[in-house]
């Protein structure tokens, strides 16, 4: 069976929906959009919504449900909020035994203030998640699907030098501690990757450029691994790949929660190559790309129905009819 460990943070999350939060255009804000609230005002919220999160307990959820088996390796606090983390991985049949439990520091918490269109800010406590280690116990597993390590780079660089002397595969989706870091700093460590995932407002953030600039993202991006995602929200997913431009639109659903849409393609990414290295019967398609992204897309389609970033998520892989849904366009990428 492949296995995969998943790296990065687990939180617990809070999230409030209200009609007080506004969307104000600026040139303040990286996207061009602020989400804001009237300064000393007191504002209803029409739903609370609690769940767990972070990048590492996210994507394993992704895993277990397709059958891949899966352990979070992840620092949670002596803690209510911990043992909830803990309880739910349990339940979800993700593995716990590389579970770090720290003595000082709290779990992490997030509170996401959720929009009427489903797009979200978020509020972040990263507390036990930044104290990580790299602590494998001598496991060797087929991938690792690395997400925010709080700007650590040497605890990445010792994860990529554990992956490369056991032959690991590794999928990566940079923080904001790390993406301030710069491209210049981060590129030797990108080139010990298989699969490079970020989303535009990173990838605008890490390549120094707007975030209308997806061509000069594209030319700074490419071939730093085999394989550099760019998830685009609404609008789909890009991939660089033997330089050539893959493209996967988004099925237009309309989102109740973008919380996790991130963390759902990126891992249902993974996993479509995953099983489509075994061989034609895992997906039907000989191109293990074409499967990935369409994996992608459907996973995280499913999770931006429903709040939380767990809930939606494929429970089982799709058939054809499913991943016709997607259509994948490609073209060469201009020099």
């Amino acid at each position: 069976m492949v296995r995969v460990i998943t790296i990065g943070s687990a939180t617990l999350d809070v999230y409030l929906k209200s009609g007080a939060f506004k969307e104000i255009k600026s040139e303040k804000f990286l996207t061009g959009i602020g989400e804001c609230l009237a300064l000393g005002s007191k504002n209803e919220v029409q739903e609370v919504f609690v769940d767990t999160g972070g990048g590492a307990t996210n994507c394993a959820a992704t895993f277990a449900n397709l059958g891949i088996k899966v352990s979070a390796m992840t620092r949670i606090g002596n803690d209510l909020f911990g043992g909830e983390v803990e309880r739910v991985l349990k339940s979800r049949k993700i593995g716990t035994d590389l579970l770090q439990k720290d003595k000082k520091l709290q779990t992490s918490y997030s509170t996401l203030l959720l929009l009427g269109t489903g797009q979200r800010s978020i509020l972040v406590y990263r507390g036990a998640s930044n104290a990580l280690d790299f602590l494998p116990k001598s496991q060797k597993p087929d991938w690792f699907y690395i997400t925010s390590l709080g700007g650590n780079t040497k605890l990445l660089g010792k994860i990529l030098s554990y992956a490369k002397k056991n032959k690991i595969k590794a999928m990566y989706n940079p923080g904001g501690g790390e993406l301030r870091q710069g491209l210049f700093k981060l590129k030797k460590y990108f080139r010990g990757l298989e699969v490079l995932n970020l989303n535009r407002e990173e990838a605008s953030e890490l390549c120094n450029t707007k975030y209308e600039n997806m061509n000069i993202m594209i030319k700074k991006l490419n071939g730093l691994a085999p394989y550099v995602v760019i998830t685009d929200g609404p609008s789909g997913a890009f991939c660089l790949h033997n330089k050539e431009l893959w493209f996967a639109p988004s099925l237009g659903t309309k989102p109740i929660n973008t919380t996790g849409a991130g963390d759902a393609f990126g891992s249902g990414f993974c996993a479509g190559l995953m099983l489509s290295a075994q061989g034609g019967s895992a997906s039907g398609r000989k191109n293990n790309l074409d499967y990935a992204l369409r994996l992608g897309i459907l996973n995280s389609d499913g999770v931006i129905k429903k709040m939380g970033a767990k809930n939606g998520l494929l429970e089982k892989l799709p058939g054809k009819k499913q991943l016709d849904k997607v259509k994948i366009k490609q073209e060469r990428i201009k020099k």
